[in-house]
């Protein structure tokens, strides 16, 4: 069992607040569109963090536990590209005007980091308490593994989310952003802008990826410091990611099928960890080194099988997936096929 101190966890804690602090003063102060060269040193700074805290652990807790924090690293950052493309289609079905769209993006990298959070002491609390909940995580991520393969070709349907819809029925909401404000006084009353209607997309979302994202990194290591500071390092760089990578995102065609495949594969790590250790000991278990070179061989895959389609079929557009049919429609594929 790792054993982290206080003062580790404040120091932690700590460091995250202060990287989240500067996104927040940078997004408030200075709203502008932020450009490739930005975007790209703001990303490798953040991936270098993360990198570098990864070497510090390794060295200080042994390999196993930062074989253990590069794999759940991983495992977060490939489901936060997902988690970037619905905030792609979110920001692109509102219309957020570029100079306003990193304080969106940092509003949502805050409140992912707060859900998953609770979800993590959550979690660890009820690993620990009983272990068949290894088996329900493990049955958790292979429906939802088959129900984005399923419906790998669809996008979320932003616009009928029932807390978008809630809030644009029963609140005053103005069609003017009005200078970036969430509530602003327009002739003499109150109103909402769409900024504040974002937000609350943003919100639902980040607490559906936080339900997935949470019992995936605990099927790769049981410490909650380790699934915390993965979860956080994944996300930080998530603002600066997105301006690198939104015209990149449309040709990962692949990218949904090949995260229900990590899922499934995490989900079946999960279920035979809890045979081997509530049923018999002679099931086998799936290492994390081993785990660590399936999921990054299946990003790798679909990484080149992506750009190889893309290159062949420019028309080919990719979609992050969703966990259930759109009513009342049927979704059409790139290649004019119903799925």
């Amino acid at each position: 069992m790792l054993d982290i101190s206080a003062l580790t966890w404040a120091v932690t804690i700590g460091l995250i607040i202060a990287l989240l602090t500067v996104d927040l003063a940078l997004a408030a102060a200075r709203p502008h569109r932020v450009g490739f060269a930005e975007a790209t040193a703001w990303s490798v700074f953040y991936i270098a963090v993360a990198v570098g805290f990864g070497v510090w652990f390794t060295l200080q807790h042994g390999g196993r536990y930062g074989t253990e924090y590069f794999a759940g690293y991983i495992v977060e950052k490939s489901l936060s590209v997902d988690n970037l493309f619905v905030f792609v289609i979110i920001i692109a079905t509102f219309a957020v005007p570029e100079k306003h769209q990193h304080k969106v993006l940092t509003f949502g990298i805050v409140l992912a980091l707060i859900m998953r959070a609770i979800f993590i002491a959550l979690g660890a609390t009820l690993l620990a308490l009983f272990s068949f909940m290894f088996l329900l995580f493990g049955l958790l991520l292979v429906y939802t593994a088959v129900q984005l393969f399923r419906h790998r070709h669809e996008d979320p349907d932003v616009e009928n989310n029932v807390m978008v819809k809630t809030a644009q029925r029963v609140l005053p909401i103005t069609t003017e952003y009005v200078g970036g404000k969430l509530v602003a006084r327009l002739g003499g009353r109150r109103v909402f802008t769409p900024l504040f209607v974002v937000l609350i997309a943003i919100g639902s979302v980040d607490l559906l990826f936080a339900m997935d994202s949470i019992p995936a990194v605990f099927g790769v290591t049981e410490e909650p410091y380790i699934v915390f500071t993965a979860n956080a390092f994944a996300l930080l760089g998530l603002r600066a990611l997105f301006f690198l990578v939104k015209g990149l995102l449309e040709r990962l065609v692949y990218l949904s099928a090949g995260l229900a495949l990590i899922l499934a594969f995490i989900g079946v790590k999960l279920i035979l960890h809890w045979a081997h250790v509530d049923l018999d000991d002679r099931v086998p278990e799936i290492s994390t080194p081993v785990s660590l070179i399936v999921i990054v061989a299946v990003l790798a895959v679909v990484t080149v099988a992506s750009l190889i389609k893309t290159r062949r079929d420019p028309s080919a557009k990719a979609h992050p997936g969703a966990l259930r049919a759109h009513s009342g429609r049927t979704k059409k594929t790139d290649d004019g096929h119903t799925p």
